[in-house]
């Protein structure tokens, strides 16, 4: 447990984590030292001499009161330790999700994350301040008093013994008898989870088709399983716990009837037998917790042992001799991607110079926003080359890479705070007037004047607050800030209304202004003046040229164009 800890924290922990270790194990044993002074006590008490037990109770106070400080001490030690560590995970966690390829981010993977960050993350991490003291105690303190017991008498210590090699057992029993109970838990709190977003961020279409009653059915169906999966957890745990409080029973009645046996046949004094007795009470009751702190043992270390899966997972690597982008240009050499054995783009080879745009036309799926991607390297491709200023993006470093492009999605999310807060995530060390200018050039001014509390408005958790064309706009105004040579633009008007629409031109029209584009767009007006146009198909370019050459061609450009005026002329 303590190596898996030590393995998922990093080695810069170590030292600390040993340190608390070995102060909690020195508390267990004072504290089974301690109780050691209880058999001359009761000896004294019922010897002939009772007076003679005052010394051996002073004795007693002071190892108890050294214990209480040693205690404290590690307890104290174990929270700030905890608490650092907590810091430190949340940090190295975030760090690790930022690097990951975006195409690691699948299906499922933001109630797995969700979990594993926020209940997970805390249950891993409450072994040192809340768990590692107990289970030391209730594993070190019994062990301490068994040997104190051999020192009085060798036969009833032996006794005792005897039970610490059954008790191993039936913990090591447990731990495997509960393993697929807990792996069942476990994905049944995915799925619920899972589950609980899908229903609450599918709210909108459920209640337009009527269908919240059969959706709410599957989340019960979810519940219900983990419900299940939880009562066979507490089963598969029932037989360790009844075979453990055994055990320790067990071993108390025969220390008990061995201590009877050897008082009547005059071999050991009753006061002697009494204080053995006494501490094989204090055994006992440690020995009974194990079984509920190993449960919690096993659950810290279930979502350690994911988090250290999680950490694992390899981000895309970073050159050891990064190269900087000699000019804007861009460039896909023989360009071939395939996740998971499906083919995405397929031997793709063009060009974009630097200050021109390229438009990007295509059905659905045919690998448009993947080129996007590829050009930002949230993926690596699988074959070729994305070269950006004549340099493999594979040998930039991420931040110089992200300082050359600025990306407006479709689809906007803005953080749960204010319209500055999001503009200024373009360029965080912005002036005011140069945040300001950015606005303006976006029409995010417009936007400003008719919201209460003008800059200090507050978006709302993913721009909630907003509409499509405002949250829009902010996302072009970030970009603006940004200042990138290179933009990438993703449908950003295919689901406004006109007014908007034209705003939200206006600022693309101001971002695009004397940089190097690479624009996406179902919408095809909006890509007549680009300086090269693609027609994407099945992640193979089946035409290219200006907007006038591939109108006079008749193709597939030719087709998609004529289909998109049949609506205005039907009107």
């Amino acid at each position: 447990m303590i190596r898996m800890l030590l393995h998922v924290l990093g080695q810069q922990y170590a030292r600390s984590v040993r340190r608390t270790v070995t102060l909690m194990t020195v508390t267990a044993v004072a504290e089974g030292l301690s109780y050691a002074l209880l058999v001359p006590v009761l000896q004294a008490l019922f010897g002939s001499t009772p007076a003679a037990a005052w010394p051996w109770l002073i004795a007693f106070g002071t190892a108890i009161a050294g214990y209480a400080v040693l205690r404290y001490c590690s307890d104290l030690s174990g929270f700030r330790v905890g608490t650092t560590l907590l810091r430190g995970m949340y940090h190295r966690l975030g760090d690790h999700l930022a690097r990951l390829p975006l195409g690691w981010y699948g299906a499922g993977r933001t109630g797995e994350v969700s979990v594993l960050a926020s209940r997970g993350l805390l249950q891993a991490m409450s072994v040192i301040a809340h768990l590692l003291a107990p289970f030391i105690s209730a594993s070190v303190t019994p062990l301490t008093i068994v040997v104190v017991m051999l020192a009085f008498n060798v036969q009833m210590g032996l006794a005792a013994v005897v039970a610490v090699p059954i008790v191993a057992a039936i913990q090591v029993w447990t731990g495997r008898s509960m393993a697929a109970a807990d792996a069942e838990r476990h994905e049944r709190d995915h799925q619920a989870a899972g589950r609980v977003i899908e229903y609450l961020q599918a709210q909108p279409v459920l209640r337009a088709g009527g269908r919240t009653v059969e959706r709410f059915g599957l989340l019960d169906d979810a519940l219900s399983g983990l419900q299940r999966a939880g009562r066979r957890t507490v089963l598969s745990a029932l037989p360790g716990t009844v075979g453990l409080t055994l055990t320790v029973q067990a071993m108390f009645t025969g220390v008990l009837v061995l201590g009877a046996y050897l008082a009547l046949g005059g071999a050991i004094g009753a006061a002697e037998v009494l204080a053995i007795l006494v501490l094989a009470a204090r055994c006992a009751d440690p020995l009974l917790s194990l079984a509920e702190i190993g449960g919690k043992l096993r659950g810290a270390r279930s979502e350690l042992a994911r988090l250290d899966t999680l950490l694992r997972t390899e981000p895309l690597p970073e050159p050891r001799q990064p190269l900087q982008p000699a000019h804007h240009g861009l460039g896909f050499e023989s360009v071939t991607f395939q996740p998971d054995d499906r083919t995405v783009i397929d031997n793709l080879t063009l060009s974009v110079p630097a200050g021109r745009r390229l438009a990007i036309v295509g059905p659905s799926g045919s690998g448009k926003t993947t080129l996007l991607q590829l050009l930002a390297r949230f993926h690596d491709v699988s074959a070729g080359a994305v070269r950006i200023g004549g340099v493999d993006v594979r040998a930039i470093t991420t931040e110089a890479l992200m300082a050359q492009i600025a990306i407006v999605f479709q689809d906007v999310y803005l953080f749960d705070g204010t319209i500055e807060d999001n503009v200024r995530l373009g360029r965080p060390d912005a002036d005011v007037a140069e945040v300001r200018a950015a606005a303006t050039a976006a029409r995010l001014d417009e936007v400003i004047e008719r919201l209460p509390g003008g800059w200090a408005a507050n978006v709302g958790e993913g721009g909630a607050l907003l509409s499509g064309g405002e949250r829009q706009r902010v996302s072009i105004a970030r970009a603006l800030l940004k200042n990138a040579p290179i933009v990438l633009l993703d449908e950003v008007t295919s689901a406004l209304d006109p007014v908007n629409e034209a705003a939200v031109h206006e600022g693309i029209e101001r971002l695009m202004a004397g940089r190097t584009v690479v624009m996406v767009a179902h919408r095809l007006r909006t890509v007549q003046r680009a300086d090269h146009i693609v027609f994407l198909d099945d992640g193979r370019v089946v035409e290219a040229g200006t907007h006038d050459e591939l109108l006079h061609r008749g193709g597939r450009y030719a087709d998609f164009w004529n289909m998109s005026l049949t609506p205005a002329v039907s009107q």
